[in-house]
C-alpha cells in the first residue's frame, strides 16, 4: 500500500521516554519522530517553547531521562511510501544467521550481498529487516558496519544505553574484530603488519576509492597466514587495528595480493580464474567478534563461512597437494 505523497496535519502529541530513549539529544529525538521536517523547523519549534518536557521549555542540548513526557506541537509532515517489507526467504535466513541475542545486543552472520542498511537504490537493509523481524523492539541500531560484500559478524544494539557502551568500547579498542580472507598468490609470513596510510577519494562518477597516500589518515592491520593453496591463493586472517574505510582490501592490494573477488582493489583475470573454481563473491569474511557485554564479561562469537566456500576451499586444498 502507498501513501498520497501530500502533507498531512498532524496533532499534539504526547510521547513518554522508554530506556530507548534515555540519554538521547531531544533535537536528534525530535528529528528521529518528525521524518521530513527540516531541521530549521525543529530547532524554531524549540526555540519557540512550542516543544515541553514535563511541561517545561528545554534546550536543544537537553537530553532525556526515562519517564519524561514529551509534548511535540502540530507540524505538517509529508507522507511516505511504506517500506518494502521482508520476504519470507529473507525473513528465515536472517534469523538463522542470528549468532547471539540477549536483551541489549544481537550477533548476526551476515550473508554477502545483503547491505546493512537501505539507501541508494536499495529499499530493505539488514538493519531495517530486524526492525520488522523485532517489532517489539523500541530500539535497534548498527554498531558498526560491514560491506555490502563482505559477510561475517556484524553487531546491533537493541538499546541506546548498550549502543553507547560499544562506541565507547570501539573507541578505546576493546572490541576485536578478526577477519579471514583469502587473497591472490602467496601470502609472504614476513608480512605480519601494513602500516600505510589511506585516503578516501570520489571519483567523477561519485564512486568512493580508497588509496594508500603519504596524506592519508593512520591505517594499521595485522596478518597472520592460516593455510596456503600452494603460489595460487593463502588463507589469510586480517586484525585491523584503526577501522578506515576498506581498509583490509586496500592493504592487501597494496600488499600485492588482492582479495579473491575483489572488483574494486582486485584484477579482474585473477577473480575470473577464482570463479571458476567455485569463489564467485568477495573473499572477505568477518569471522570472530570479541566484546564487552553491558551486562558484565565478555562474549566471543565465531562466524562460520557459508558451506559451499567452505566446500571450494577444500577443493582447492585437494588440487595443490
Amino acid at each position: 500500500m502507498t501513501h498520497q505523497n501530500g502533507p498531512t496535519p498532524a496533532k499534539v502529541q504526547f510521547l513518554e521516554i522508554s530506556d530507548g530513549n534515555e540519554g538521547q539529544r531531544i533535537d536528534n529525538f525530535l528529528m528521529t519522530k518528525l521524518k521530513g521536517v527540516p531541521k530549521t523547523l525543529v530547532y524554531k519549534i524549540l526555540r519557540k517553547g512550542e516543544v515541553r518536557v514535563n511541561k517545561k521549555r528545554i534546550k536543544p542540548d537537553y537530553r532525556l531521562q526515562l519517564g519524561d513526557l514529551v509534548r511535540v506541537p502540530p507540524v505538517r509532515v509529508a507522507e511516505r511510501k511504506e517500506p518494502a517489507r521482508i520476504g519470507e526467504k529473507l525473513l528465515e535466513e536472517l534469523e538463522a544467521a542470528v549468532l547471539y541475542e540477549d536483551d541489549d545486543l544481537i550477533v548476526v552472520n551476515k550473508p554477502s550481498g545483503i547491505a546493512v542498511h537501505g539507501g541508494s537504490g536499495i529499499s530493505l537493509g539488514l538493519i531495517e529487516s530486524f526492525r520488522q523481524m523485532r517489532p517489539r523492539s523500541n530500539f535497534l541500531e548498527l554498531v558498526h558496519r560491514l560491506d555490502r560484500d563482505t559477510s561475517g559478524c556484524i553487531l546491533l544494539a537493541k538499546k541506546r544505553s548498550a549502543l553507547k557502551l560499544m562506541h565507547e568500547s570501539l573507541q578505546k579498542s576493546t572490541i576485536t574484530k578478526i577477519y579471514h580472507a583469502l587473497v591472490v598468490g602467496s601470502w609472504s609470513e614476513r608480512t605480519k603488519r601494513v602500516d600505510a596510510p589511506l585516503r578516501k577519494n570520489e571519483l567523477k562518477s561519485g564512486e568512493r576509492m580508497v588509496k594508500v597516500m603519504a596524506d592519508g589518515k593512520k591505517s594499521l592491520t595485522e596478518y597472520r597466514v592460516i593455510e596456503r593453496y600452494g603460489h595460487e591463493a593463502t588463507l589469510i586472517e586480517a586484525r585491523p587495528i584503526t577501522g578506515r574505510t576498506h581498509q583490509i582490501r586496500v592493504h592487501c592490494q597494496f600488499s600485492g595480493h588482492p582479495i579473491v573477488g575483489d572488483k574494486k582493489y582486485g584484477r579482474d583475470d585473477d577473480n575470473l580464474a577464482m570463479k571458476n573454481k567455485g569463489f564467485n563473491r568477495l573473499m572477505l569474511h568477518a569471522a570472530e567478534l570479541r566484546f564487552p557485554l553491558p551486562s558484565g564479561g565478555r562474549k566471543v562469537v565465531v562466524a562460520p563461512l557459508d558451506l559451499s566456500l567452505q566446500k571450494s576451499l577444500q577443493q582447492l586444498k585437494r588440487k595443490v597437494k
